[in-house]
């Protein structure tokens, strides 16, 4: 679930709230009850949970790894075009 932040027109209370993306916004400030508005957050929320999640997951191909083309007998230079 994502995490918004929000922010008091009326008294500058800043917060942030765990909530659904259906969940309906928040429109009071829990501090004074006066009217909130969400703010743009800059940081995103995501949480990894189980496995697969890991820095060697991301490794770039070796030469080695990469199939040749089934055409490059044929001229084909690596599938680029294709």
């Amino acid at each position: 679930m994502p995490t918004y932040e929000y922010q008091c027109l009326s008294c500058k209370h800043k917060f942030e709230v765990l909530q659904s993306i259906t969940s309906k916004l928040i429109t009071k400030c829990p501090k004074c009850g006066k009217k909130v508005k969400k703010l743009i957050s800059s940081a995103g929320g995501f949480i990894f949970k189980g496995a697969g999640f890991y820095a060697t997951d991301y490794k770039k191909p070796t030469k080695s790894s990469v199939t040749a083309c089934p055409k490059s007998k044929e001229g084909c230079s690596g599938c680029s075009g294709h």
